[in-house]
């Protein structure tokens, strides 16, 4: 199975997917941490995949995306971001209506 495909799947599967470092129970660097922690403050459940264990996904997520940086918020199978664009969401108000429409 081709990398796209493989991420594709994984957004499909799950209404909020996060490609990070590291686990939810143990973030590998401080913006992942950051995005977990928006996350559980709405008490969203989310598939977090790491990235680090699969050097395929962590190149892959980036050519999906476009986007140079994990960690990268899926919602709804739609690209909303990494960890400055979560925080602004957050701050603005906007990814709270985001979640709970995924997820309704």
């Amino acid at each position: 199975m081709k990398i796209e495909e493989r991420i594709r799947e994984t957004l499909t599967s799950n209404k909020v997917v996060l490609f990070m470092k590291g686990s939810p129970d143990f973030p590998m660097c401080g913006f992942s941490a950051a995005t977990i922690e928006i996350l559980q403050r709405h008490g969203v459940p989310f598939e977090p995949v790491d990235v680090l264990q699969d050097p395929e996904i962590r190149d892959g997520i980036k050519h999906f995306s476009n986007w140079p940086t994990i960690p990268q918020l899926y919602v709804a199978g739609e690209f909303v971001g990494g960890c400055d664009i979560v925080r602004e969401l957050e701050e603005n108000g906007e990814l709270g209506p985001i979640l709970k429409a995924a997820l309704a």
